[in-house]
């Protein structure tokens, strides 16, 4: 047979055989390369997940909690996420973020092929992986499915799930999903949350300056923070509008005025802030029934008692009340400091600043510099002077009294948008106080302030601590005394006693030292004598007044010992202000409560609390008592409330050496228990009674809280028939304490 080459030259023969050798070569380079490519694709999307589970996805999202006319006071979330849908993406943040992040966003299935060869060229141009080529769908699948790595590896198992994603879902629900799940800077997740966090707006309002910040900060939250890098943010803002400009989505005017625009937050607080004792409650409680997956992360919608304007004011009574103890002792000095402890002033950061500060508030500040005559100070991102004007009630020198890298304590009179501030000089020498607030008619807790600062101690002191409460115990006793048929116009013999206990003779005494002789019940309490207390006491039976105090909701373990008469037991905030809501309540007892309702994610109610009410005394009893304990207040030692514009009762009490005050009083609607100590139990100083330390703070609030209210009248108190109290009966008693108002 005759070859096919055998005519050719030697030459060309042999240049043929090379080119088919090269192409048999070619094919099977090409073979191996199709084969590896899909063996790779393989062994990396063997284990990729499955994009049909975002068809049932529910982001992480926060569980809010309401007051009672709907506002938030607080939330649990590990992720800070408010879940959007597309139409409440305003139309110019969805063409700012498609303009810098994905310009083909809506023409692409996925993946944008000449963006990943362009970035890969300017990155073997630069020397290093500086180019994004990510489209938002690929940024989706890599959010929510893999790891933050930039191997080869998840590159490719982002591409894949992609297009994938494009072919289940539409371009708008890509968005959504993206826009939801994106991480902002300062645990915010998601433009929803991050326009109200910056802007204290929902993202459907934002204008075209806003929504350019906010598209800015995909590609480096924490670079381009609009809190902590302001310049930088003002830049990358700038660059997303002329992306937008380029794009047609918006006029050169357009872009002149928004690139002109400062960049003006709105910086919302942290909604814990307000009440995190209260919420603390809430927290534990929730957990405790729901678990912690379903608190942090199910979306759940907790409303709850508290007001917000009455813990606003709750907040502001307290510790305004602690700065006016604290100026009445004097300035004590004994400040912290941070560069005797190795910090830099530049680097230092106080809890207090992670919050956005607020007129008539309290921080605490870094001392930047001290000299003669004044001193600078620093609080997040505010400055302040204190010349020696502002410390004149110390009566000391600025520069003697306050150093560099110092941390004192101050309250914010006014902010300025630049960062300037003007402030006053406190005073923080541990001193604590607590407030609680219930409404008589729901139980419901409106209120309620646990100590001075959260950040400092999570400890409540409304619910937890457990404190002598003094003459503000009398009340039991008085009560016990008029349900068994006593009258408050019944008399008792004011002098001096000895009782005749197991452990010896008890001689109690007076606040003042001194005896009335013969004198009304009501004139007793409103006066809050001790001997007529104990004879009452006495003549009943401990183990009597225990009884009545536990009908009223006091759990704490009461000794059967007479002193328990005179507040030597100790009880909390809470139970003490519950029990005395018993008495504007016609004998009533209705159990505090937190919660009024929780949803779940789809709305289904998970539980509904309704007000727990329980019979304590007879109305007879309680009205009585009432006009008693109005006694206190028109003519007695909390005689300083007489002035409020509407009818309020109660009782002071102080325990010895001054170590705990206490007001416990009520309106018609609403009864208000505040205390001040220290937490070791150490003397608040000479003549801080109850009426000194606590009233001014209980007034305070009282009269915000009900302020243009109609507070209504008392009950009127039945007359009753005189008698007069001639025994006195002296059980076994073991004396701990000796009372004084």
């Amino acid at each position: 047979m005759q070859s096919l080459f055998e005519d050719l030259p030697p030459v060309e023969v042999a240049g043929r055989k090379l080119v088919g050798r090269v192409l048999l070569g070619l094919l099977v380079l090409i073979s191996a390369l199709v084969g590896a490519t899909a063996g790779l694709l393989l062994v990396y999307t063997t284990d990729l997940p499955q994009v049909d589970a975002l068809e049932a996805y529910r982001p992480s999202s926060i569980t809010e909690l309401y007051d009672d006319r709907g506002r938030v006071i607080g939330s649990f979330a590990l992720q800070r996420r408010v879940v959007a849908s597309y139409e409440n993406f305003a139309p110019v943040l969805r063409d700012a973020l498609v303009s810098i992040e994905d310009k083909d966003f809506y023409r692409h299935s996925g993946i944008n092929f000449w963006r990943i060869v362009g970035a890969a060229y300017r990155d073997i141009q630069s020397g290093g992986k500086v180019q994004g080529a990510s489209t938002l769908t690929m940024q989706l699948a890599r959010n929510l499915f893999l790891s933050p790595d930039r191997s080869f590896h998840r590159k490719v198992q982002e591409t894949m799930l992609a297009i994938q994603i494009e072919r289940r879902f539409t371009k708008p629900q890509i968005f959504t999903l993206y826009a939801n799940q994106i991480f902002l800077g300062h645990g915010v997740y998601g433009f929803e949350a991050a326009s109200e966090f910056y802007f204290g707006k929902p993202a459907r309002d934002l204008t075209l300056a806003e929504a350019a910040l906010l598209a800015g900060l995909p590609k480096g939250p924490g670079i381009y923070s609009p809190i902590n890098h302001p310049d930088r943010a003002l830049k990358r803002r700038n660059l997303v509008i002329n992306a937008m400009l380029e794009d047609g989505k918006i006029t050169a005017a357009q872009a002149a005025d928004a690139r002109s625009a400062p960049v003006a937050l709105h910086l919302q607080h942290d909604p814990n802030s307000l009440a995190p004792y209260f919420v603390e409650e809430i927290r534990r409680y929730l957990e405790n029934k729901y678990g912690t997956d379903q608190v942090h992360e199910g979306r759940l919608k907790v409303y709850t008692s508290l007001d917000v304007d009455l813990q606003k004011a709750a907040n502001q009574s307290v510790l305004d009340g602690l700065a006016a103890y604290e100026r009445r002792h004097g300035w004590k000095g004994h400040l912290e400091n941070v560069v005797t402890q190795g910090s830099a002033l530049d680097k230092y950061q106080h809890p207090d600043w992670d919050d956005e500060p607020e007129v008539n508030g309290y921080v605490h500040a870094l001392v930047t510099s001290s000299g003669i005559g004044i001193a600078t100070l620093k609080f997040g991102r505010y400055a302040a002077a204190l010349s020696q004007a502002d410390v004149a009630w110390t009566q000391g020198k600025v520069q003697n009294l306050l150093h560099t890298g110092d941390i004192c304590y101050v309250k914010i009179l006014t902010l300025t948008p630049n960062g300037a501030a003007r402030v006053s000089l406190e005073q923080d020498s541990g001193a604590q106080g607590a407030l609680l607030a219930i409404d008589n008619a729901t139980g419901g807790i409106k209120a309620m302030v646990g100590g001075r600062d959260f950040s400092e101690s999570k400890f409540n002191r409304a619910t937890q601590a457990l404190r002598q409460v003094g003459s503000s115990f009398k009340p039991y006793v008085y009560t016990a005394v008029i349900d068994l048929g006593g009258s408050p116009d019944d008399t008792v013999l004011d002098e001096p006693v000895t009782f005749e206990t197991g452990s010896g003779p008890y001689s109690p005494h007076n606040y003042d030292e001194k005896f009335e002789g013969t004198i009304t019940l009501r004139r007793a309490l409103a006066q809050s004598r001790n001997i007529p207390a104990l004879k009452l006491a006495s003549k009943i039976g401990i183990k009597t007044v225990i009884d009545y105090a536990e009908r009223f909701g006091i759990t704490a373990r009461l000794p059967p010992y007479l002193p328990v008469a005179l507040g030597a037991a100790e009880i909390t905030l809470m139970e003490q202000t519950s029990a005395y809501s018993v008495f504007p309540n016609d004998g009533v007892r209705v159990t505090p409560r937190y919660i009024t309702k929780v949803s779940d994610y789809e709305g289904r109610v998970l539980e509904e609390d309704y007000p727990e009410v329980k019979d304590v005394v007879s109305a007879r009893t309680a009205r009585i008592m009432t006009a008693m304990l109005r006694e206190v207040v028109l003519r007695g030692t909390g005689v300083a409330a007489a002035k409020m514009p509407f009818p309020v009762a109660g009782k002071t009490g102080t325990t010895n050496d001054f170590t705990d005050a206490w007001f416990m009083g009520f309106s018609p609607t609403m009864t208000c228990g505040v205390w001040v100590g220290f937490d070791e139990k150490k003397t608040l100083g000479a003549k801080e009674t109850g009426g000194h330390a606590a009233l001014p703070i209980w007034m305070n609030f009282m009269s915000s809280a009900m302020e243009g209210k109609d507070v209504g009248e008392f009950q009127s108190a039945p007359e009753a028939p005189v008698t007069v109290i001639q025994r006195v009966d002296t059980p076994d008693t073991s004396p701990s304490t000796d009372e004084t108002h």
